[in-house]
C-alpha cells in the first residue's frame, strides 16, 4: 500500500491523525504528514478510514 498526501489540498483538519494516529501526524505547518517508517501504512486497518475521513480528499491510498 502506498499513502499519498496532497499538501496543496490539505487544510490541516487532522481527521487522518485522529483516525489512524500510528500512521498520520501533523507537521509544523499543521498539515497532514506520515510518521517516519509508516509510509506504507504499517498494516494499520484504520488507514482507509483516515482516507474517508479527510474532508477535502487530500489523502489517497494506492495498491494493497
Amino acid at each position: 500500500m502506498r499513502i499519498d498526501i496532497d499538501k496543496d489540498l490539505c487544510i490541516g483538519a487532522g481527521q487522518c491523525a485522529l483516525a489512524a494516529p500510528e500512521v498520520f501526524t501533523q507537521d509544523d505547518d499543521g498539515l497532514s504528514a506520515l510518521r517516519p517508517g509508516r509510509e506504507d501504512g504499517g498494516g494499520d486497518p484504520m488507514v482507509r478510514e483516515a482516507v474517508r475521513a479527510c474532508p477535502v480528499g487530500a489523502v489517497t491510498v494506492s495498491g494493497d
